[in-house]
């Protein structure tokens, strides 16, 4: 996982990659969520249609997950109102721009932790990234030095460069 700022990766043996903006739930080790942040799940989707059982090589490698700018924590949880939104530049100009709302997700929140944690304990607690339907088209890649923006209502920008 990558922090605010630095560089998210693109496998080499993948010929299509898309980041996709997450928020995400921080989650204490009895399963309550006690937080948000924003996070970019990186994906290997050349890799990810090959076959599903190649789905843990397309989404987990080094670099393939930033995290950040912060954590918030709220007395309420964030209204399905707030706006997921992602921009990616490429040598300064803007390639892809695109947003939804948060109650565009299938599942709940709690939905998420209970299945989470139905049957795999997280004694340090966890982030979970929820998914996202802000995703560039069929035609779109990754290259290395795009620049990925990813800003949620409420909690800041994550910004983060393709090594």
């Amino acid at each position: 996982v990558i922090g605010p700022g630095g560089q998210v990766r693109i496998r080499k043996d993948s010929s299509w990659n898309v980041p996709e903006p997450e928020l995400t739930l921080v989650v204490t080790s009895s399963s309550k969520i006690v937080g948000y942040s924003i996070g970019n799940d990186m994906s290997s989707r050349s890799i990810e249609g090959e076959n599903p059982l190649y789905l843990p090589q397309a989404k987990v490698y080094d670099g393939s997950a930033a995290l950040g700018p912060c954590v918030l924590v709220p007395r309420e949880p964030i209204p399905g109102t707030t706006t997921i939104a992602m921009q990616i530049e490429r040598e300064g100009k803007e390639v892809f721009s695109g947003s939804t709302t948060i109650d565009r997700m299938k599942r709940s929140h709690s939905e998420l932790v209970e299945f989470l944690y139905r049957e795999y304990s997280q004694p340090a607690g966890c982030y979970l990234m929820t998914g996202t339907c802000v995703v560039p088209d069929n035609d779109f890649t990754l290259q290395s030095g795009d620049r990925v923006q990813i800003q949620i209502e409420g909690i800041g920008i994550l910004i983060n460069t393709v090594a």
